[in-house]
């Protein structure tokens, strides 16, 4: 099939480069000339393991194109897959102003009959809008939900082996096209309602955050009550009615889909009259959750001023250089504010974490450059460089004032280094001994 995708970003870089691995004719169009440029070239401006191999493969056989030229991209389309950006407005609603723009684009653009699927994550309702303003436009287009489920560092892996594939529709033409399109991958086809579909995405998403909400408030009471968390999550995990994914203790998610997608489910309940009392409680659990390291800190280091402070991750977790809405972002723009020098290791995100601070922070070769003197260290992703570590390089800082947001290390392994070891929801560790 011919296939069109509109928006070279993360959810359409992958669709557009699965879909031409599995034999479609893929055109990917995007305004920005030099990620266009990038991706020609067979070069990548994401990092998501597997991706570029399958970009190069889909340029060297034909089957995967890459454009900035409408004309181009709306020659001979049989569907189009629309995976532009809804980003959060100030109140937490989604913006839709580049969707709408891309379905001008295509009524402007198509003269046959086409199908477009949306995947990009929008608010219940909007592919109803979608489908009244192609008719209005007096185009030949059967509108399709159909949200993605993909996980940034796994992404390539989610695509292939997808759970299921989400077909929102009454039209059994678009049925029957979108089923043969994703016919090769041979995974589960649910068909559903538009506006269920719509809803699917959302429920499931924000369902994943109530999970690590609610297992980061539990070990915020374990805390507490002396318990501990590692225990309790272990003799949970064994009812399958609960799993064991998502059930890691942290300082709250992070990423392009969470954050925003609670926001916007909680702000379109609202508008219809209803609260959601329990997305509600996981939105503010996170952003308390955020700063957890920092109020562990200020009892050990009372002031930071001047001091060497290392953080080790940035990423808002491993596998992808992502850093929209990490919980490192705003904790080190609170200990560049009081005066702190800040010293950066993360395996991956480095470029992108000189792009958003510019020269007000250094960032390391490894992580014994970064520990070398400081007096504090925050852990905020769990890479496996960093979970792998030796704990003898923390003997490397001034002070062995530990934080760790993700849980990295083994109490007994912790002992053994010993020194102070802050943790979520597990037992403080102390130094026996003082310099």
């Amino acid at each position: 099939m011919n296939v069109t995708v509109i928006g070279a970003g993360y959810v359409g870089l992958v669709t557009a480069t699965v879909l031409a691995k599995i034999g479609h004719q893929v055109i990917c169009l995007d305004k920005d000339e030099g990620k266009i440029e990038m991706l020609q070239a067979g070069k990548v401006p994401i990092f998501e393991p597997d991706l570029e191999i399958l970009v190069e493969q889909g340029l060297a056989v034909g089957t995967l194109r890459f454009t900035n030229v409408s004309k181009e991209a709306f020659a001979q389309p049989e569907i189009i897959l629309l995976a532009v950006g809804t980003p959060e407005n100030a109140d937490g609603s989604a913006n839709l102003s580049a969707i709408f723009g891309a379905c001008q684009e295509i009524a402007d653009g198509i003269s046959n009959r086409i199908i477009v699927g949306v995947k990009s994550t929008v608010p219940v309702g909007t592919n109803d809008k979608i489908a009244a303003f192609f008719k209005m436009e007096k185009a030949l287009v059967e509108v399709v939900s159909n949200p993605e489920f993909l996980s940034q560092g796994t992404a390539v892996h989610d695509t292939l082996q997808a759970k299921r594939i989400v077909i929102g529709t009454e039209s059994e033409y678009a049925i029957s096209r979108m089923m043969e399109l994703y016919a090769p991958l041979g995974q589960p086809m649910i068909t559903m309602k538009r506006r269920s579909a719509e809803m699917v995405k959302y429920a499931s998403n924000d369902f994943l955050a109530l999970k690590i909400s609610f297992i980061n408030d539990i070990a915020n009471l374990c805390e507490c009550v002396e318990a501990d968390i590692d225990e309790v999550v272990a003799g949970m995990k064994y009812d399958e009615r609960i799993g064991k994914q998502f059930l890691a203790p942290g300082i709250g998610y992070g990423g392009s889909c969470f954050p925003k997608d609670t926001k916007a489910l909680h702000w379109l309940a609202e508008e219809s009259g209803y609260t959601l009392r329990t997305i509600q409680a996981a939105i503010q659990v996170n952003e308390k959750q955020k700063f957890k390291l920092i109020q562990a800190a200020r009892k050990d280091v009372p002031q930071f001023s001047g001091k060497k402070i290392a953080v080790l991750g940035v990423a808002f977790k491993p596998g992808t250089d992502d850093l929209r809405e990490a919980p490192a972002i705003p904790n080190i723009q609170y200990l560049l504010d009081v005066g702190a020098e800040v010293h950066v290791f993360d395996p991956v995100a480095t470029a992108n974490v000189r792009r958003f601070f510019g020269d007000t922070i250094r960032c390391g070769e490894d992580i014994a450059s970064c520990l070398a003197g400081a007096e504090a260290c925050f852990i905020f992703t769990e890479w496996p460089e960093i979970r792998g570590m030796d704990l003898r390089l923390f003997e490397l800082m001034r002070e062995r004032n530990v934080y760790d947001g993700r849980n990295c290390f083994d109490l007994a392994d912790v002992e053994k280094a010993d020194m102070n070891y802050y943790s979520i929801g597990r037992r403080k560790l102390q130094r026996s001994r003082v310099r």
